[in-house]
């Protein structure tokens, strides 16, 4: 995604100071960045100690937005996530105390080690943005955004997470290893200081709402809508394919096509909007058939070749 060249310097100052935290990542911190601005959720999908909590913390700090987070473990409950109301003698009601969801960014660390109750505490407040305790529901400050972190599946003490969950994540991510001269700058950039101290808040809230009603406003043609669900359709027919792109999946690629477009400096879309963030998009929401031995890799190589096969819609 190297092609997209941006001109809006707000957000060439929040990507500048997340990446002096995350060396050497930035089309990864791009990439969370669109999502954020189409109100997507991550996945982050990797090995541990490769910066996926900094990646989190940095984008809360640059962003000037409150941050929660979990460390799940078998031992974590629905009610760490929800909250729980506990009876309050001097009142005689029951009060409610929030749960770590309450903030604009949730970082659910090592998801996939949580059992499925306490995995299922994510689902409304990812899709609703709200939370129902007791039979009363709350909405969750706005803009929420949740960065979930999970280890491969096969780690020791991991589980995978159930399809309607990853359905309700805009994009999966892996940072991956730094590069040989990435790494020394990273020892270098350490000496006994707290690196995240050197990221600047750059955007309020009401800025980055801002920036999100304009990325909502960018227009899609017919045309661009007809190639994204043409795309998204011949998931649901690859011989390859047990099951494919869902509807959720038209409309997240869809959203994060109208950010790359708005960082761009355009108000509408065009193809090639499209085409860096559909694996990112989809690759995570198939189920492909037993033969295949890797899974990440034969998605990836399927959906370049479902993306290879459609005519794009041309620009008038």
């Amino acid at each position: 995604m190297n092609e997209i060249n941006l001109q809006r310097s707000a957000s060439r100052r929040v990507l500048d100071t997340v990446s002096k935290v995350i060396i050497g990542k930035d089309e990864i911190i791009l990439r969370v960045f669109l999502a954020i601005l189409a109100r997507g959720h991550i996945l982050l999908e990797d090995i541990p100690g490769v910066g996926k909590t900094t990646l989190a913390i940095a984008f809360s700090r640059a962003l000037n937005l409150d941050y929660g987070r979990v460390q799940f473990n078998p031992d974590v409950l629905p009610s760490d996530v929800m909250g729980f109301s506990i009876f309050d003698k001097d009142t005689g009601r029951m009060e409610y105390t929030p749960g770590a969801v309450m903030c604009n960014i949730f970082l659910a660390d090592e998801l996939n080690r949580a059992t499925s109750r306490a995995q299922s505490a994510l689902l409304e407040s990812m899709e609703e943005g709200q939370v129902t305790v007791d039979g009363v529901s709350r909405p969750i400050p706005q803009p929420f955004i949740v960065i979930a972190t999970q280890n491969p599946v096969g780690a020791a003490g991991t589980q995978l997470l159930p399809d309607s969950q990853m359905d309700r994540f805009m994009v999966r991510l892996s940072i991956g290893y730094p590069k040989h001269d990435d790494e020394l700058r990273i020892l270098e950039s350490k000496k006994g200081s707290n690196m995240l101290d050197l990221v600047e808040t750059i955007l309020g809230k009401n800025q980055l709402e801002q920036m999100q009603r304009e990325v909502d406003k960018v227009y899609v043609d017919k045309a661009i809508l007809n190639y994204i669900v043409t795309l998204v359709g011949k998931t649901r027919k690859h011989p390859g394919i047990l099951l494919g792109g869902s509807p959720r999946a038209t409309i997240a690629l869809n959203s994060i096509s109208k950010a790359v477009a708005y960082l761009q400096g355009r108000d509408y879309v065009i193809p090639k909007d499209i085409r860096p963030l559909f694996t990112d998009v989809l690759s995570h929401r198939l189920i492909l058939r037993s033969e295949y031995e890797n899974e990440n890799e034969a998605a990836a190589e399927i959906l370049n070749e479902i993306i290879g096969s459609v005519n794009a819609p041309g620009i008038k």
